[in-house]
């Protein structure tokens, strides 16, 4: 098969599509305007891509570009026709209304966004941000707002900006070629479509196929002719029905969470944890609803000559936990255990790395979470609790047990193990207690040790291993030289300087000073803005576009967000009291315009009323918030024309920056 990178621009009066064929460098641009159209020569170069098995490769091609190229296909030929299916895919409230589906595509198609899971919220991310990820010399906006009547020289400039797109995308695409050929093979392998998978759905369709295999009918009910997802709905939830009977606890405050958990009942997850916490020997732990945390704060904790610092880890925790306790979502029954167990049994043959352990990995992970999908035929609200809620428990048990050793201290616990600071002559003391807490919950605990730690919180830190290797959290995550590619490419990868500059002051105690002015990277200086689209972003008096590269520079002008007023009120509106409904809020506001459509009120000023308005006499105005307030900054969007200079970068930005996260930890004693 091979592979085309495109990407297409569409105008009331423009449509081009552009492609390359990467292998190659073989390029094919077509246009459909009021000055040219290759409306014959780009069908027949689709219809050769069909002949020849072709795949279109694209950034969110399944949701936008590939619909508008299949209504081409279809016989919309006519670049109005083309606009009107556009802007149809960009009004449409449902995403997947105009979604054509893999067995209908005329030619096949591979979306770089869905396989990187950009299209959930959480992790969403555009081509113009990977741009700035991926160092590209430009980061450049759409040239003309969408809906523009276009005159040729702005077609060409179009043109231009479509294929720095495309360059983009390819240069993404290698970057993704791992992930591909990954989906390639399990494709191939289980006879069914991954290529468009994110992890989190290989794994779960994965776990389904297993499921469906030895259980026909176990996910999905066919009786009505058409597919019906099976799931387990409940009306309310007593907690003292999913906490497991053999947890039990000897510190009083532990017995109060303990308590206060079973008399819970249920009916929607979210927000039952908010605030629960018990403190221990002066340390916090916090329950949640995905998982239980505490760490100490500000601190650095060394392994010496008389303590450890040590790791452990529950394995395949939540997996574990429902394959020994014979936890499963009721509608599926005791198989989904024993599919839960085969995987993990399985995972063990493969190496790591193989495309099998990672599959496996997969499929052992990415069930849990869907359990409180609606979505998804694992909903079942009562298995998550058992899951999340005895996970923390079972924990905890652990936890009370290892601090009633002498001088040991709990550094952190988070979701799946805790870390300790223990003397060297307690350890086999901390051996038979994790013995115990092993055969007690037929759980495994894998060790690991530290030689140093220097923590923000539980979210933020580095944990040195004894053989040098680095784990980096949060503030303190880096890129170092020689690993460019992001574990996450939707992280925001801006002033890489100075989480480095912290470690190597840390780590290998350089001067933060010294190591930020002698970095080599101009490159790991820059940071980029995120603008959204109802705001302008301002560089002094001069309009940026939303996503813009820039230094912290000795000279230059001050970054702001300039937005619109607040949940939709408009300029001089007056501000809305407090403590009222929405419904109230309505009526007056109808009411008023019933006065002035009479003639007994001129409401055109949205005229103050006591019983909506504040009484402070504050109107909604449009919002300027600054970015990095105080400082001044250089943009440089297009470095083949402007090349930064480090005579005008202002270190003292980095060295504050980095100082911040550094001079705020205390060793601990």
């Amino acid at each position: 098969m091979i592979d085309y990178v495109y990407d297409i621009e569409t105008y009331p009066n423009f449509f081009s599509i552009g492609a390359i064929n990467p292998a190659s460098d073989d390029r094919w641009t077509f246009e459909i305007s009021d000055r040219a159209d290759e409306s014959a020569q780009l069908l027949n170069w689709l219809q050769m891509l069909q002949r020849t098995a072709g795949r279109m490769v694209g950034f969110n091609n399944i949701g936008f570009d590939y619909p508008v190229i299949h209504r081409f296909m279809s016989g919309g030929y006519t670049v109005q026709e083309l606009y009107a299916k556009a802007q149809a895919i960009i009004d449409c409230d449902d995403r997947f209304a105009h979604t054509i589906w893999a067995s209908d595509q005329l030619i096949p198609q591979l979306d770089l966004y869905k396989i990187h899971h950009f299209d959930n919220m959480a992790r969403a991310t555009s081509l113009k941000m990977l741009e700035f990820n991926m160092r590209r010399q430009r980061i450049e906006d759409l040239p003309y707002k969408p809906g523009t009547y276009l005159t040729s020289e702005q077609m060409d400039k179009t043109l231009e900006y479509m294929w720095e797109d495309i360059s983009a995308t390819v240069d993404f695409y290698h970057e993704t070629k791992e992930q591909i050929e990954f989906r390639e093979a399990l494709t191939i392998e289980h006879q069914r479509d991954f290529i468009n998978h994110n992890d989190t759905k290989i794994g779960k369709d994965f776990f389904i196929m297993q499921l469906e295999a030895a259980q026909p009918g176990s996910c999905y009910d066919y009786s009505s002719g058409s597919r019906e997802m099976r799931q387990t709905h409940r009306g309310a939830i007593s907690l003292v029905d999913v906490i497991f009977p053999y947890v039990k606890f000897e510190h009083p405050e532990l017995q109060r969470i303990h308590k206060w958990l079973t008399e819970q009942v249920v009916r929607n997850a979210d927000g039952m944890f908010k605030d629960i916490s018990c403190t221990i020997n002066d340390f916090q732990f916090d329950f949640g609803k995905g998982g239980i945390h505490g760490s100490m704060t500000d601190t650095i904790v060394v392994a010496d000559m008389d303590y450890a610092i040590i790791d452990l880890d529950v394995t395949s925790y939540y997996p574990s936990l429902a394959i020994v306790n014979k936890l499963h979502p009721e509608h599926l029954g005791t198989i989904f255990c024993d599919i839960y167990a085969g995987i993990k049994a399985q995972r063990a043959l493969h190496a790591k790395g193989t495309t099998g352990n990672k599959m496996l990995k997969l499929a052992l992970n990415g069930v849990y979470g869907d359990t409180g999908n609606k979505f998804s035929p694992f909903f079942d609200l009562k298995y998550l609790l058992s899951i999340t809620i005895n996970g923390q428990l079972l924990l905890c048990m652990l936890a009370e047990q290892l601090m009633k050793i002498p001088n040991l201290t709990m550094i952190q616990v988070n979701t799946d193990g805790l870390t300790i600071r223990i003397p060297y002559d307690a350890i086999g003391h901390m051996e038979q207690v994790v013995d115990w807490w092993q055969r007690f919950t037929m759980l495994d605990l894998e060790r690991a040790d530290y030689s140093r730690m220097f923590i923000r919180d539980v979210n933020n830190y580095i944990g040195e291993y004894l053989d040098g290797s680095l784990k980096r959290k949060g503030a303190y995550e880096n890129l170092p030289p020689g690993q460019r590619n992001p574990t996450g490419w939707h992280q925001d990868l801006s002033a890489l300087v100075i989480p480095l500059a912290v470690e190597a002051y840390l780590v290998r105690g350089v001067s933060i000073e010294s190591f930020i002015h002698h970095h080599p990277d101009i490159m790991d200086f820059m940071s980029r803005t995120k603008v959204p689209r109802a705001s302008q972003l301002m560089w002094g008096d001069t309009p940026m576009q939303r996503i813009t590269r820039y230094l912290i520079t000795r000279t230059g002008h001050a970054l702001t967000k300039v937005s619109p007023p607040a949940d939709g009120y408009v300029d001089g509106q007056w501000k809305r009291k407090g403590g009222i409904t929405d419904q109230f809020y309505n009526e007056v506001r109808l009411e008023l315009l019933r006065l002035e459509l009479q003639g007994d009120m001129d409401t055109t000023g949205h005229p103050w009323d006591s019983r909506i308005n504040t009484g402070n006499n504050s109107v909604y105005g449009t919002r300027h918030m600054g970015i990095d307030v105080g400082w001044l900054v250089t943009p440089f969007n297009d470095l083949t024309r402007d090349t930064p200079d480090r005579s005008q970068i202002n270190y003292d930005y980095y060295i504050q920056a980095a100082h911040k996260l550094v001079d705020r930890l205390r060793i601990l004693r």
